[in-house]
């Protein structure tokens, strides 16, 4: 009877699951959508904490057959062992979420990532421990094969995931370079090393050893890490949605090991919107899937620009900010610079006051200009920007010829007209086509090239100019230098 209550359990929360992942899909249902996954997700620990804390005489005859094997021994002690892990990792979870700015939310994500891809790995040995011990007991183990498999597999998918994501972060926060790594005959290597994991897999399923397990782990390990560090940083918000397709298969697999449906449909639910959302990304920026998860294959490094490639023209808040009182539309184009100064704010405030004088103010978000789709979106919905006048790349594209000043605040590769040429890391990139504007401006703190490190030719073009400084400073002395305008008949009035 206990049995079935904690199957079922696991049932309903698995349907929980894919309600969260419905109601992700739209920004007006995401509120909900969470609401399910944390239900769910309560749920299926709630069962867990059942299962393991249930005393003999709750269990029927059928326990052994229905229950994962972690909980048919129960007892006290693994029942404290399960509090104590979810505890320590409650409150790491606490500390990192409650800490992080939501600028830093890609890198946490890149290091949740990690901690699935290690968890995997560390079940899948656990497992077979546990199963290495049945087999030299002399014990009967039923599809023996398919089980050693689910177990390589997922220690396979999970280190790959671990290193993977821990380079992504260490790019995406800037403690390694953002450049690709490219060994000589890097193909070849992740060929063999591909070809070495089968091998040990294969083996590993035959002879039931050590050996070629921890072969095939290491392998993984280092799989993961070259994969990734091929890959260049204007990629990596790919790359962050491809290992979460990732931790969600290894997720899965650790499912297959351990006997829980629950994590069975989780992992499958996080790795297939992974893969899915990881293929819409790569179309959008006009990479190759298949080039992406074998990390770049079949790309070169191309070389970046040496410096400066001609004169730039500054301007100042106080003479800026006449140009927006005088114009009769404005297209701001944000990216990562603004989030890092959190000066979505003032910007805004400013948008308000430009909106109340008549002026035209829109919005043009690129796929990645937070790094992850939708991250600038959630960023300026804080700040209270209203949310019809906030528009994707591809609705705006082709009006920036009809805007009279664009703003470009703390966006480089996303406006870099290089991506239009070949040969460079960002080429064949959709980016923002403000050079057709009458003005631009660029905010900025320097000339340093953007993330994927390419010099932007937008700057020295005779419709740009450069308001170099803090994001946040800026915009806040343009508020203070913007008249006080009467407002004007709106656009088409």
């Amino acid at each position: 009877m206990l049995a079935n209550f904690v199957q079922a359990t696991y049932i309903v929360a698995g349907v929980l699951f894919i309600f969260a992942l419905a109601g992700l899909a739209k920004f007006e249902t995401s509120k909900r959508g969470n609401a399910f996954g944390i239900l769910g997700m309560v749920l299926a620990v709630g069962a867990t904490i059942t299962a393991v804390w249930a005393p003999e005489s709750w269990r029927g005859a059928d326990w052994a057959d229905q229950m994962p094997s972690f909980v048919g021994k129960g007892g006290v002690v693994p029942l404290v062992l399960l509090i104590v892990a979810m505890l320590i990792g409650a409150v790491i979870g606490l500390f990192k979420a409650t800490r992080v700015e939501m600028t830093g939310m890609p890198q946490l994500i890149a290091q949740l990532h990690s901690f699935v891809g290690l968890a995997a790995v560390l079940i899948g040995l656990n497992v077979f421990i546990e199963t290495r011990q049945e087999l030299l007991a002399g014990h009967q183990i039923e599809s023996v094969g398919f089980h050693l498999a689910e177990i390589w597999i997922g220690v396979f998918i999970g280190a790959v995931t671990f290193t993977g994501s821990i380079v992504a972060w260490g790019k995406l926060a800037e403690k390694i370079s953002s450049k690709p790594l490219t060994l000589p005959g890097r193909n070849w290597i992740n060929l063999i090393t591909g070809v070495g994991i089968i091998a040990s897999g294969v083996w590993f399923q035959n002879s039931h050893s050590w050996f070629p397990l921890i072969v095939l782990t290491l392998l993984s390990l280092f799989l993961g890490f070259h994969l990734v560090a091929a890959i260049g940083g204007a990629d990596m918000p790919v790359v962050i949605s491809m290992l979460n397709s990732y931790s969600g298969f290894a997720a899965a697999f650790s499912g297959f090991a351990l006997g829980m449906n629950v994590l069975i449909i989780t992992g499958a639910l996080v790795g297939a919107s992974g893969a899915i959302l990881s293929y819409i990304m790569c179309k959008a920026m006009n990479r190759s899937f298949i080039s992406v998860i074998l990390g770049g294959f079949g790309t070169t490094a191309a070389a970046t620009s040496e410096g400066p490639a001609g004169e730039i023209q500054e301007v100042k808040a106080d003479e800026l900010a006449s140009w927006l009182a005088d114009a009769r539309s404005v297209m701001i184009t944000p990216g990562y610079g603004m989030a890092v100064a959190q000066a979505q704010y003032p910007v805004a405030e400013l948008t308000k006051r430009l909106t109340e004088a008549g002026v035209q103010v829109r919005f043009a978000i690129h796929p990645v200009a937070g790094r992850l789709p939708g991250h600038m979106n959630v960023l300026l919905a804080e700040a209270r920007v209203p949310y019809d006048i906030v528009y994707e790349m591809d609705e705006v594209n082709d009006e920036f010829d009809e805007t009279d000043v664009v703003l470009v605040i703390g966006a480089n590769d996303t406006v870099n007209p290089t991506a239009m040429e070949p040969g460079t890391p960002i080429s064949g990139m959709p980016v923002l086509h403000v050079w057709e504007s009458k003005k631009v401006v660029v905010f900025k703190r320097s000339m340093k090239p953007g993330y994927a490190g390419v010099e932007n030719p937008l700057f020295f073009l005779d419709n740009t100019y450069m308001l170099f400084g803090d994001a946040k400073a800026s915009v806040d002395s343009i508020n203070s230098a913007l008249p006080a305008a009467e407002a004007r008949p709106a656009i088409g009035a």
